[in-house]
């Protein structure tokens, strides 16, 4: 099943999916926008929402793995990831939020328990970065930080614009010593060569600062993204100003503007709009161990990371829990994906 089949990368799964000879359910809660879908696909649909997780749990009946792409997921994994825990199927998201990834690894010894498998960030979040940091934890065992980062071109989609409105408000976070710390905005600056030429870059609370140290027991981690000077002097001189990016009229206004203007970018944006991630772990003795990779769009990199996983899991055979992507298809998956390429270590 596809919930959240109706949204951008939704659609584009569902698409896919078709292609490659899947059938799968279509799923969400808006009745029209979901029938339209079904209708141009020729695929099943089920229309249903998650405020009662057991009755979603009950519209899982005969659902063996759910791909969850409907967001914000700091609203929606939960109730999905009760309802798969409650029918026996397993759960996977395109989620990129750290709380979502720490509520998800709370889930572990119930997903044990009944046998399935939870796998948030098997999009673009955080495939290419989580294997990235998986081969470089491999490299240099007794790292002891790990900063990670990525470059690209790429345009929004309305959700992910949605969900980084969201994290305007909540700010910037890096984990310290094993634990999650909330940092200012732009908290941190360095030049970094994410594989096209050294570019000034700032900390940003991507979802790795979670996944990351579930992968690889590296207590200080940190991610970063290209971002010009006055920008980055920007995001410290509205910091200050998050308790106001809270407020729920602000939020609401912010993200209806964003749903309205934005579309995603069309295929030959994806197509013309390739990303750079990097990664550096060092240890206590200050050797470095440095990891390159290219990819595809971001937006391609989630369409077929999620459908690898969901080929994945239909012939899974293993124990049920809380995976990060390199845990549950391997530190290398993410070369398997068109348009990869291989990761590149360096010393």
């Amino acid at each position: 099943m596809i919930y959240g089949a109706y949204g951008y990368t939704g659609q584009l799964v569902a698409e896919h999916a078709l292609r490659q000879g899947m059938t799968p359910i279509l799923a969400g809660r808006d009745p029209a926008r979901l029938e339209a879908l079904g209708s141009r696909l020729g695929l099943p649909t089920r229309v249903f929402g998650l405020d009662d997780p057991a009755h979603a749990a009950e519209r899982l009946e005969g659902v063996s793995l759910v791909a969850h792409c409907a967001g914000p997921f700091s609203a929606t994994s939960t109730p999905m990831i009760q309802a798969c825990l409650a029918s026996g199927a397993h759960y996977l998201d395109i989620t990129g939020e750290i709380t979502v990834f720490a509520l998800a690894h709370a889930q572990d010894a119930a997903a044990r328990q009944a046998g399935i498998v939870v796998c948030p960030g098997v999009g673009f979040d955080v495939i290419p970065t989580d294997c990235v940091a998986a081969c470089l934890k491999a490299a240099l065992p007794d790292a002891t930080h790990l900063a990670l980062g990525f470059d690209s071109d790429s345009g929004l989609s309305p959700g992910t614009a949605r969900t980084s409105i969201e994290g305007l408000a909540l700010g910037g976070q890096v984990r310290e010593n094993g634990r999650l710390r909330p940092v200012p905005l732009g908290h941190r600056r360095r030049e970094i060569d994410f594989g096209r030429g050294p570019k000034s870059a700032v900390t940003i609370p991507w979802g790795d600062v979670a996944t990351a140290f579930y992968s690889t027991g590296i207590p200080n981690i940190e991610v970063y993204l290209p971002t010009p000077s006055t920008v980055a002097l920007g995001m410290r001189l509205i910091d200050p100003l998050r308790g106001l990016l809270a407020g729920e009229w602000l939020q609401g206004q912010l993200k209806s503007l964003v749903t309205r203007r934005l579309r995603g970018p069309d295929e030959a944006s994806r197509e013309r709009s390739p990303t750079w991630v990097w990664g550096e772990v060092r240890n206590a003795a200050g050797e470095r161990r440095t990891a390159y990779l290219e990819t595809a769009n971001g937006y391609q990199v989630t369409v077929h990371g999620v459908l690898h996983a969901v080929k994945h899991l239909l012939g899974y055979q293993g124990d049920g829990g809380y995976f990060t992507p390199s845990q549950l298809l391997g530190a290398r998956c993410v070369e398997q994906l068109p348009g990869s390429g291989a990761i590149r270590l360096a010393p």
